[in-house]
């Protein structure tokens, strides 16, 4: 009697290609008494980009956590790739991916055990032949084996870009990416974003270096008390808005 020979399950169908890959309807978002997000309404074609500007608790921070589902909006609704977080959270999670302010590492492990665990969370091997090559993308390579507690800043940042550019997520949230890091590490981030979008996915990028994001993304997108205040082609950005990268501080929501 021969064995059994079992498939794999079948894969779930992708998004049709005419799907958008973020859309946003009416978000409103509060924290007690005051309301971080407004009536924004969005919508991304897969592939695009855009960079999110705005002075310090616009509302940036907590639109990315909105549509990556790390919290529910109070009103309105997300889909990202068609999908609704509502009905299909966990196949949404796969297909996003953050890059926020706090960097969650385990300190006491050292770089690649951090992808390591990484890797484990995400259902890939965690082999060193192929979490090593990763650290190298951000410069870390030689620290594979350093604990974390050595690193500086700027370094634990990189580690975060790492981690965030393991789960090849199709749509990429990448909240002030160029925080911490000195100008090598903002270089890293433009070959990062530019990387991103010639293999086809989707990038956010919410940053106060304006003329560096509209460089880089074909849209823009202002949020102003966490409504939204402009939106038009990214190189208008600076004029359309009325912002500059010198008029704005590093960090904020």
């Amino acid at each position: 009697m021969s064995p059994e020979i079992l498939s794999p399950p079948p894969t779930p169908p992708g998004p049709a290609s005419g799907t958008p890959a973020v859309e946003a309807e009416g978000v409103c978002r509060r924290y007690g008494r005051r309301w971080a997000l407004v009536n924004v309404d969005l919508s991304l074609p897969r592939g695009s980009s855009l960079v999110v500007a705005g002075r310090n608790g616009s509302g940036k921070s907590t639109l990315f956590r909105v549509l990556s589902t790390l919290v529910r909006p109070d009103r309105g609704t997300t889909r990202i790739l068609g999908l609704d977080p509502r009905a299909d959270l966990h196949s949404v999670r796969r297909r996003v991916a953050l890059l926020s302010h706090h960097s969650n590492h385990h300190e006491a492990l050292s770089a690649l055990e951090n992808l390591e665990v990484a890797a484990r969370f995400l259902g890939r091997p965690p082999h060193r032949a192929a979490l090593v090559p990763k650290l190298a993308e951000v410069g870390l390579a030689e620290r594979a084996d350093d604990p974390v507690t050595t690193f500086s800043a700027g370094m634990r940042k990189r580690l975060t870009l790492a981690r965030t550019l393991l789960q090849e997520a199709e749509v990429v949230l990448l909240d002030e990416p160029y925080g911490q890091l000195d100008p090598p590490g903002f270089r890293l981030v433009d070959d990062v974003v530019a990387a991103l979008r010639s293999r086809g996915a989707t990038v956010l990028m919410a940053t106060h270096q304006l003329e560096r994001g509209a460089a880089l993304c074909e849209r823009g997108l202002v949020l102003e008390a966490g409504r939204v205040a402009w939106t038009g082609p990214a190189r208008d950005l600076v004029r359309g808005s009325g912002l500059d990268s010198a008029g704005l501080a590093e960090g904020g929501a």
